[in-house]
C-alpha cells in the first residue's frame, strides 16, 4: 500500500471521530464542536496531501483512485447528515448531493466499461473544496442562521453545475 493511500485511510478513520465529537457538541459552539472542527479540517487537508504525495512520488494507484473520492464523499456526507439532523441544512440539499454522486459514479462505471476513464474535472474539485469550506464555516459559526442558507446554496449550485458538466462532457459514454 502506498503512502498516499495510507493518508487517504487516515481521512476515513477521522470520520467516526468527527461524528462522535459533533454529537457530543450538541450543535452548539463548545469545546466538542471545536475539536470536531479541527478533526474535519485535518481530514480535509489529507485530501490535498494524499494527492500531492501520489503525484510527486508516482504513487497513483487503482486503490487510491477508488478510495480517495470515496473518502471525500463519506466525510462530506457525514457532516451534511449531522447538519440535516440538527435542522441546519435541508434534507433536499443532501439528496441533491447524493443524487449527483450516484449519477457521476454510474457514469464513470459505464465509461470504464467502454474503456474510457473520466478524470475528476475542475468543477468537481471546486465543488469538493467549496463544500468542505462551507461545512467548516457551519462548524465555526453554528448559530448563524443565514450562513446555513448561504452554505447550502453554494453546495447545491456547485454540486448541480459539476454534475451537469460531467454529463455534458461525457454524454457519448452513455450511447453505444
Amino acid at each position: 500500500m502506498t503512502t498516499a493511500s495510507k493518508i487517504t485511510l487516515v481521512r476515513v478513520a477521522f470520520i467516526p471521530i468527527y461524528m462522535v465529537l459533533m454529537y457530543f457538541s450538541g450543535g452548539y459552539p463548545n469545546a466538542w464542536m471545536w475539536a470536531a472542527f479541527a478533526v474535519f479540517i485535518l481530514a480535509s487537508l489529507t485530501d490535498y496531501v494524499d494527492g500531492q504525495v501520489a503525484r510527486k512520488h508516482n504513487q497513483v494507484s487503482d486503490f487510491g483512485k477508488f478510495l480517495d473520492p470515496l473518502a471525500d464523499k463519506l466525510l462530506v456526507i457525514s457532516a451534511m447528515l449531522i447538519f440535516c439532523e440538527w435542522g441546519k441544512m435541508p434534507a433536499w440539499a443532501l439528496m441533491i448531493v447524493l443524487t449527483r454522486e450516484f449519477a457521476v459514479t454510474g457514469l464513470r462505471l459505464v465509461a470504464v466499461g467502454k474503456g474510457t476513464v473520466i478524470a475528476a474535472g475542475k468543477s468537481g474539485k471546486i465543488k469538493t473544496a467549496s463544500t468542505m469550506i462551507g461545512l467548516c464555516l457551519l462548524m465555526a459559526f453554528p448559530t448563524v442562521a443565514w450562513l446555513n442558507w448561504l452554505v447550502t446554496a453554494v453546495i447545491v449550485v456547485t454540486t448541480l453545475y459539476s454534475g451537469v458538466e460531467y454529463f455534458i462532457q461525457n454524454w457519448s459514454c452513455l450511447w453505444d
